[in-house]
Order: structure tokens, then C-alpha cells, then sequence
């Protein structure tokens, strides 16, 4: 099972970065693979750690992804020489115990040295998970054909309208100026077009 998560990491000086992955869990190690090039990679190649964190915020999902907003509080691990996001409802903190390497996405095998639970889980929510679907879908704007992304967004579009609150009405929009933005960007330059070399 893979798990969307945000991950956070620190530079040798202690700059945070912010990251959406997917994350999986497996006899008390949690399964990183970042594609490179990657800040989070170089992170925990540098420092040996990193943060695993569970949010509801779909904000940093999509800011992150969409680049119009990616500099959310952070505070220090508890025990790893990382950052943790200051709103999470709960945060793993990871120290590195192998690397996979790889030309393209290295994997990253890091054990589960402390949890904390800051709030508590108010439920699921159509409208965060549309959201985080919307997230993926962003990053991967340069692979796929624009009805393909028009029939997702329309159908993500209707969780939204049902079940949205202002959080995931700001979330949302900073994905639809992101995939206006490509499609600009693309009739500009048809190398950013779908089926092209990157």
C-alpha cells in the first residue's frame, strides 16, 4: 500500500524542503523513491533522515506540485537532524538505513525512529482526497493528452462542488492555474507537449 504523504527534509544547513510522496511502510521501514533530480534525495543523502508527515491541509499538496505556494511552517525534529510541518495531525521521523541506487529513482529503505500524533483524524473528506488526485495528476501534466486530463479534472471537479471547503476551494484552483499554465507554456513550446522528449 502506498500512503500520500508530505516529506520533509533539511540541508546540511537546516533550509527545509517540502515534498508530496507516496510513501510505504514495511516491517517498521518506510520506502522512499524519489525520482531524480531530487532535493529530498539530496537531503537525506546528506543528513541521513527525513520526516514522514500525515496532513489534511491538501493546501501543501497542491502548492507544492503547482509551485504557488510552497513555503509552509516548519519546526524541528524531535530526533533526527530534520523539519517537521508545524500543522500536521501526526509525523514519523526517519533515519536512513540503505539506499538503493539508481540512474533514475533510487530507493531509499529508512527506519521508523519516532512518532508523534498532534491531532486528532476528523474523517475522510471527497473533496482533500479529489485534491490529492489532482496533485498527481499536475505532476504528470507533461505525459499525458489534455482529454485525458479534462475528463479527470471533470470528474474530480464533482467532489469538489459536493464536499469542498474554502481549504480545498484554494487547493483546487491552484491546480486548475497550474495545468492553464502548462497548456500556455505548451503552445509556446511543443517539446512540452505530450509524447515528446523532455
Amino acid at each position: 500500500m502506498i500512503y500520500e504523504t508530505i516529506v520533509t527534509t533539511a540541508d546540511r544547513d537546516g533550509r527545509a524542503h517540502i515534498a508530496p510522496m507516496g510513501v510505504r511502510f514495511e516491517d517498521g521501514f518506510a520506502i522512499l523513491a524519489p525520482f531524480r533530480p531530487s532535493t529530498t534525495l539530496d537531503n537525506v543523502i546528506a543528513t541521513k533522515s527525513a520526516v514522514v508527515n500525515f496532513c489534511t491541509d491538501v493546501r501543501v499538496f497542491a502548492g507544492c506540485v503547482s509551485g504557488l505556494a510552497r513555503d509552509w511552517p516548519t519546526v524541528v525534529a524531535t530526533t533526527v537532524p530534520s523539519v517537521r510541518l508545524a500543522d500536521t495531525l501526526a509525523h514519523t521521523e526517519l533515519r536512513l538505513h540503505d539506499l538503493h541506487d539508481d540512474d533514475t529513482r533510487p530507493t531509499l529503505r529508512m527506519e521508523c525512529v519516532h512518532r508523534e500524533t498532534h491531532a486528532p483524524f476528523a474523517g475522510f473528506n471527497r473533496a482533500q482526497a479529489a485534491v490529492v488526485e489532482g496533485a498527481i495528476l499536475v505532476s504528470r501534466l507533461f505525459m499525458l493528452p489534455d482529454d485525458k486530463i479534462d475528463s479527470e479534472v471533470a470528474y474530480l471537479q464533482i467532489a469538489i462542488d459536493k464536499t469542498a471547503g474554502d481549504m480545498e476551494r484554494e487547493a483546487w484552483q491552484w491546480l486548475l492555474q497550474a495545468i492553464e499554465r502548462h497548456r500556455a507554456q505548451s503552445r509556446l513550446d511543443p517539446s512540452l507537449s505530450t509524447g515528446t522528449t523532455r
